[in-house]
């Protein structure tokens, strides 16, 4: 037939459906639960994809082998491939006993410089009070002492010495205070002066094994890293992998539901196909477009987009035929009526064409999405 696609004349009619409702209740609840898994499912697969993009694994969308899925195949590579995440705790147990012992060592350094006859100053905190010393916080920034090292090196809390270098570093810091607050002249300078000497030649005998372990440390924490890295990575790789099991199994599910629907699709007597014929002649533009969009969706040589095409519905299946039937129904029952044309069904049968029809496209559209997901 030929159809111009500035044919806007309106009518009211009716058109039988074609599949008993009952049949269609039943469909329209099994594609509901389809639905909601695929709604589902999209969100895992949009949260897989950004921790790939994330991690810089994933190419884009639109590249070959870009699909979220390839990455199941990552997880038989991961296997074995780190040390077992359990192995961390003991790991770290370890470490804490090495630095223990430095901290050993370190303490018998700082006994052998607080038992110098010359260490009594720097026992106990300055007292600056006492002494008189009204500049003595403008010129030191960060007091320090023996006592004070001491008491954090007992501390049980967060407030306690890390490592080695913590206490190093403080030690220093009692003799730079004392020889930047006194002349080089004065005693207590002096005496700072000759002390830190000594403990920096004791320092470096113990330095080698401090760097060691300092190094020993950066890379059991770079190896945790991995390990957690790899973990996580296994974790997505087997959601990857669950999901493209489901979607595989959704798709089959959707396909041999539209092969029921188009099954129970019965074929358009001639007096239907005529009164089809006529029902398309009187679409809006708008809805004509439509129609003619249904019919390209499962006949590609189909041209819908000319300005006059020519439709023979001979050619098209019967699942083609029954959706255009129902999409025509409801299409002329919801445009607007003109000359005082009267409506010919009841509210509960234009719901029901609607639902129909909305059905059907849904069925369309949601098996063209599902395909898109699994090949994200």
């Amino acid at each position: 037939m030929g159809l111009g696609a500035e044919n806007s004349k309106p009518i009211t009619m009716e058109l039988q459906p074609h599949a008993d409702d009952d049949h269609f209740q039943g469909f329209r609840h099994s594609f509901d639960e389809i639905h909601t898994q695929v709604d589902k499912l999209e969100k895992q697969v949009i949260e897989v994809e950004r921790h790939y993009e994330s991690a810089g694994y994933v190419q884009g969308s639109n590249s070959k082998g870009g699909s979220v899925v390839k990455e199941k195949g990552r997880e038989k590579n991961l296997v074995g491939t780190k040390k077992p995440l359990q192995d961390a705790p003991r790991t770290e147990t370890a470490a804490t006993k090495r630095m223990q012992e430095l901290m050993r060592q370190f303490s018998t350094i700082l006994r052998q410089i607080t038992q110098h006859k010359w260490a009594w100053p720097f026992l106990e905190p300055v007292d600056v009070k006492g002494l008189g010393l009204h500049d003595y916080y403008e010129i030191i920034e960060k007091p320090m002492d023996f006592g004070t090292i001491k008491n954090k090196m007992e501390a049980k809390d967060d407030t306690g010495y890390k490592n080695v270098r913590e206490i190093y570093a403080d030690v220093r810091l009692i003799f730079k205070n004392a020889m930047k607050y006194n002349d080089e002249k004065h005693d207590v300078h002096v005496m700072a002066k000759t002390l830190l000497e000594k403990f920096e030649e004791k320092w470096l005998q113990l330095l080698p094994k401090v760097a060691e372990e300092e190094k020993r440390e950066i890379e059991e924490k770079a190896q945790t890293q991995l390990d957690n890295q790899h973990a996580q990575e296994m974790t997505y790789a087997k959601i990857a992998k669950d999901l493209a099991s489901e979607l595989d199994e959704v798709d089959l599910r959707l396909t041999k539901l539209k092969e029921m629907v188009i099954q129970n699709c019965r074929k358009l007597s001639t007096g239907e196909r005529k009164k089809l014929v006529s029902a398309l002649a009187k679409l809006s533009p708008e809805n004509l477009q439509r129609a003619l969009g249904i019919v390209a969706e499962n006949n590609p040589s189909f041209e819908s987009t000319q300005v006059e095409v020519v439709l023979d519905l001979d050619a098209q299946s019967d699942y083609t035929l029954w959706r255009l039937q129902q999409f025509v129904k409801g299409a002329l029952e919801d445009q607007p009526k003109i000359g005082g044309g009267t409506a010919i069904d009841s509210d509960e049968k234009k719901t029901n064409s609607r639902k129909k029809r909305e059905f059907c496209d849904a069925l369309v559209n949601n098996l063209t999405k599902i395909r898109k997901v699994s090949n994200l």
